[in-house]
């Protein structure tokens, strides 16, 4: 049975807790703004981390006969590399996501412009294909992570 004060599903004092001020939702959305940033100009930017990567003509020639260990370093550095990557691209979208999230909070979703509601729902198409990918079937989960089916 659900306490007496239950209002949706929220009871009224756990609502009173999620209320906040604009203030500290700007303070927030400027500290998410400022990640963002960070992220852009720094070495984690998706398109510099993968654009870091290496030949196999560096690890061996080739011409030499099988060298199986820098095969399999490569195999490695590869598999790696491809999972910094697609971290770096989620980071980068999920805190993107978390500042619109954040101004649709403080001033309503709907009230958000078109373009800003729509970028919200492109990030989160973009978020699911990442993890779709990183997936070992490469399927697309629901949200709760069952696969989709098609």
């Amino acid at each position: 049975m659900l306490p007496a004060d239950m209002v949706g599903g929220v009871s009224a004092t756990r609502a009173k807790d999620l209320e906040v001020s604009g203030d500290v939702l700007s303070v927030f959305v400027n500290r998410v703004d400022k990640v963002l940033r960070d992220l852009e100009g720094s070495a984690g930017n998706p398109s510099r981390v993968g654009a870091q990567t290496i030949n196999l003509t560096s690890l061996h020639s080739g011409g030499r006969g099988a060298f199986h260990e820098a095969d399999g370093l490569y195999d490695q550095y590869h598999a790696v590399h491809d999972k910094l990557t697609s971290l770096s691209k989620s980071l980068h979208l999920q805190i993107e996501a978390i500042g619109i999230a954040v101004q649709g909070a403080m001033h309503g979703f709907d009230n958000l412009e078109e373009d800003q509601r729509r970028r919200f729902w492109v990030i989160q198409s973009e978020i699911e294909d990442v993890q779709a990918a990183e997936s070992p079937t490469g399927a697309k989960r629901d949200g709760d992570g069952t696969k989709l089916k098609g």
